[in-house]
């Protein structure tokens, strides 16, 4: 595995290519759409349409994500782009922290220092953590993969060989949304050197871990709510779990595009009440949305939905993920399966109700995910 120092260095003429994109925006017309059930809110993003064109500075982000300490590890012919902070205390437990999508490596900014100096900020030395966070294959300024095969399984194998490659001989993993399926992946993959693995989402499985029968009504009734989030939010992943090329052109060509595809999610799947901005700042879901524009990758990070739906399930019925596993459980994430559900499939040692948050707990509640990942992992140091 050979690794390097990175630095992202966006130049001019792209940001110069942004700015006439957006200046030659054509806009739809909308039917009136206070609560977002047609999609994303054309007088809403045509304000931050403004905001990006306008206000944004994507040099002052840059320079921000600039101070975090980023590298590239070629691992089996792929780049892989990954931020990794030493942790500050008398043992530092090695994490590896993934995102999904449509987030990135950002996600993470304001959890990194809770979990690698948490001194710092009102914990225990003892808890602090080295974080190793990379960005999906596809994703933000990671390579492309070349052909097919490259899903959750693959991934998961290609962080347990990032994490042997950076010295680390025992390690916890964390995620939600695919960084959750990775994050499974991984503990699949090299059980024996995964001390736990923490997730802040569980991925649906494609069929029910035991016989119908055997069901809690509980279980039951997740099914239930799992069929009916498909049937009012779950059109975008059919989608791009059956033509993601297509979809591709659209958002690889125009800015808005993409923004309405992104911020469409980011509304939605937050405990934001309805108002994304009382959750994110413009600032925040622009230099979200700037990384898959700068970077184009947001056709290759939409085939991880594709790759997925022709991949074998990483979980079918009897198989059991070994290393134990905790779960921190947020009240607006956008399907939230019952213990009983995950202990038939997960080790669990470890299950909070989170009082308040969403799909993207790492940004919406930092303090309360650090604090529960810490929890967890204090007892398998």
């Amino acid at each position: 595995m050979h690794v390097r120092p990175y630095r992202i260095g966006i130049n001019d003429d792209a940001i110069a290519d942004l700015h006439s994109r957006l200046d030659r925006t054509r806009w739809p017309d909308e039917i009136n759409d206070d609560d977002g059930g047609w999609g994303t809110n054309l007088p809403w993003l045509q304000g931050l349409a403004r905001y990006w064109r306008n206000e944004f500075d994507w040099r002052t982000q840059e320079a921000r994500l600039n101070t975090l300490p980023q590298f590239m590890a070629t691992i089996d012919g792929l780049d892989i782009h990954f931020v990794h902070v030493r942790g500050k205390g008398p043992d530092p437990l090695p994490l590896i922290i993934t995102h999904g999508w449509p987030g990135s490596f950002i996600e993470f900014e304001k959890v990194i220092p809770l979990l690698s100096d948490p001194a710092a900020h009102g914990g225990d030395a003892a808890d602090a953590f080295d974080l190793v966070i990379p960005s999906l294959p596809g994703y933000g300024f990671s390579g492309r993969p070349s052909r097919a095969g490259t899903g959750p399984a693959q991934i998961g194998t290609l962080w347990a060989k990032l994490m042997a490659g950076l010295g680390y001989g025992r390690y916890g993993a964390q995620g939600g949304d695919w960084g959750a399926a990775v994050t499974t992946a991984v503990a699949l993959a090299d059980a024996e050197h995964v001390a736990g693995i923490h997730q802040n989402f569980i991925f649906r499985m494609p069929q029910p871990p035991v016989d119908a029968a055997e069901l809690t009504e509980a279980e039951r009734a997740y099914i239930a709510e799992v069929a009916h989030w498909v049937d009012v939010e779950g059109g975008y992943a059919h989608i791009q779990g059956t033509r993601p090329q297509t979809l591709g052109y659209a958002l690889t060509d125009t800015p808005i595009g993409l923004a309405g595809w992104i911020a469409e999610k980011f509304r939605a799947w937050s405990d934001c009440g309805g108002d994304v901005e009382a959750v994110f700042t413009k600032d925040e879901l622009l230099t979200n949305i700037s990384i898959y524009w700068f970077t184009g990758n947001i056709t290759s990070g939409l085939r991880l939905y594709k790759e997925r739906a022709l991949a074998p399930p990483l979980i079918v019925p009897g198989r059991r993920v070994l290393p134990p596993f905790g779960h921190a459980r947020f009240p607006k994430e956008i399907t939230r399966p019952p213990r009983a559900w995950a202990e038939r499939i997960y080790d669990v040692r470890h299950w909070t109700e989170m009082p308040r948050g969403g799909h993207f707990a790492a940004m919406e509640q930092p303090a309360l995910l650090a604090k529960d990942i810490c929890a967890f992992f204090r007892k398998l140091r």
